[in-house]
């Protein structure tokens, strides 16, 4: 099996031996299940310089840890990556064990269930949120045209992200992993907790997104992900269809938003270059 190339760091900090020059920062080793032998990821002292995540993703080839932008609690900046609130021991799959098009459909059924004892929303206004599809799955929206190159918008993305403060006391990160998407599940990161604890099913999802629309994993919070989209749906009806996968993916971005129905929420995804999602 081949090495984690975390391993390298636990002693090499500084990632001379994998002809990288990071910032100051350590292996992490800490999680729910104890302290382990291996590092389950690297992270840096303080905020990355601008051009870092950038130039990092253009190496992942050689080196196999993927670049992400990590945000802290806003009760601990360290929390949950250095915290021990990672979740190795809840990752029960890989995400090539599973159908994108199957989770997103069977969490679609999940969360358009009229739930009956519902005290706010009444079994039609239930319905309406996910108009004009109601409770009807409708299938995995078409593929998105390319606008830029995945690798520049990302690494645009990810100057961008840290520049706009989206992240408390945002710090870089390495995840050992093959593709970006598997970056959440190799972390053994907890974010969507509330609703499903095995999140290689999300990675799987986004390595769908990566194909379909030119997604990339560039940053994470505690209960947050971020992605920059390189073929983002261009008109009302495609951005709805996509929609329609944010919600089975992620409800809480229309339960818990200014954007109370799919339609309006799928106003903001036309030419959008980047998706963020957050988990009550």
């Amino acid at each position: 099996m081949a090495r984690n190339p975390l391993t390298y760091l636990r002693h090499d900090p500084g990632g001379g031996s994998l002809s990288l020059d990071l910032p100051p920062g350590r292996a992490v080793h800490e999680t729910d299940a104890g302290v382990l032998d291996e590092p389950v990821l690297w992270i840096s002292d303080t905020c990355p310089d601008p051009g870092l995540w950038g130039s990092l993703q253009a190496r992942h080839g050689q080196t196999g840890l993927w670049p992400l932008l990590l945000g802290g609690a806003s009760y601990d900046p360290g929390s949950p990556w250095t915290t021990g609130e990672l979740f190795p021991g809840l990752i029960k799959s890989r995400p090539g064990d599973h159908d994108a098009a199957v989770l997103l459909a069977g969490w679609w059924s999940a969360h358009t269930t009229v739930d009956e004892d519902d005290d706010t929303l009444s079994a039609p206004e239930q319905l309406a949120v996910t108009a004009p599809f109601g409770d009807q799955w409708p299938g995995l929206a078409p593929a998105g045209t390319l606008q830029e190159d995945p690798a520049v918008r990302a690494a645009e993305f990810a100057d961008h992200l840290v520049a706009e403060s989206w992240l408390t006391a945002p710090r870089l990160g390495l995840s050992a992993s093959a593709r970006g998407a598997d970056a959440p599940a190799d972390l053994a990161w907890g974010g969507p907790l509330n609703y499903e604890n095995d999140t290689a099913q999300f990675s799987a999802v986004l390595r769908s997104w990566e194909e379909r629309f030119g997604a990339r994993v560039v940053g994470l919070g505690p209960a947050e992900l971020y992605l920059s989209i390189a073929a983002p749906p261009t008109d009302a009806d495609h951005a709805l269809h996509v929609a329609a996968e944010h919600f089975a993916f992620c409800p809480d971005n229309v339960w818990q938003s200014n954007t109370d129905t799919l339609i309006r929420y799928a106003e903001s995804l036309t030419n959008q270059a980047c998706w963020s999602f957050w988990w009550d």
